[in-house]
């Protein structure tokens, strides 16, 4: 099994949800792990919370993902504080659902440039952090990255795209070393699109289980690389 203790990790969005779960699993197995919000309040908070976990270590980061730079400049942070990054975690999105009739070209532009424009920034800012360590890649897409559905078209393009593009890049990098994964995940219970997660979401998956086959992943042999991962719930919900 690979050992994957004092590894540093970027996760993009984890302040909640599947970000916050995979940082949690990941702190609990002793990794020290930076954790984006697009407010630094958020960050600071949730990283406050995973300290308090594991014998890990959390940093929390200003980040809206759409921004290059910012991209870049989250990635030297985590250089300045521990020298090295292992993994890059692309887990931000968002999502805007509706007839293309009612589409705004507003929420279209949203939705690609934070699902999908802003992982090829992050990837960008991380890649020669990536070779130096040989370090993993995981994206966090989605079944409608392979499953189209009304109301989905922004949605849609975005995670279907993201999945075109993360397999791509896998092929790109393997020969640097760096593994990539994408996790297509089908129902969480999380805070995605304002909802609020109760005990009618119990049939869900739910983020810490993410955050054990991110955990998972990065334990596997290095010779072995699952680049494509579905997951969904075991019962579908009534």
């Amino acid at each position: 099994m690979h050992t994957i203790e004092n590894k540093v990790a970027l996760i993009t969005g984890g302040n909640k949800g599947i970000g916050y779960g995979i940082a949690e699993a990941l702190v609990s197995n002793n990794m020290r792990v930076a954790i984006t919000s697009r407010t630094q309040k958020a960050a600071d908070a949730a990283a406050s919370q995973l300290n308090k976990v594991g014998k890990g270590e959390a940093i929390g980061i200003e980040l809206d993902v759409r921004d290059a730079a910012a991209q870049q400049k989250a990635v030297d942070l985590v250089i300045k504080k521990w020298d090295r990054l292992d993994v890059l975690i692309a887990n931000a999105g968002v999502g805007h659902f509706g007839s293309i009739e009612t589409l705004s070209q507003g929420q279209w532009n949203e939705t690609i440039d934070t699902n999908l424009t802003g992982v090829f920034y992050g990837v960008k800012a991380a890649v020669p952090e990536l070779k130096k360590s040989q370090g993993y890649i995981i994206t966090i897409a989605s079944l409608a990255g392979t499953n189209f559905f009304e109301g989905g078209a922004a949605y849609n393009a975005s995670k279907f795209g993201l999945v075109g593009f993360t397999q791509a890049i896998m092929l790109d990098l393997r020969k640097h070393g760096i593994k990539v994964s994408t996790i297509m995940p089908g129902s969480v219970a999380t805070y995605f699109n304002a909802h609020v997660p109760s005990p009618q979401d119990d049939w869900k998956i739910q983020p810490e289980d993410i955050g054990q086959l991110v955990v998972d992943l990065l334990k596997m042999n290095p010779r072995t690389l699952p680049s494509k991962i579905e997951v969904r719930p075991s019962i579908p919900g009534k």
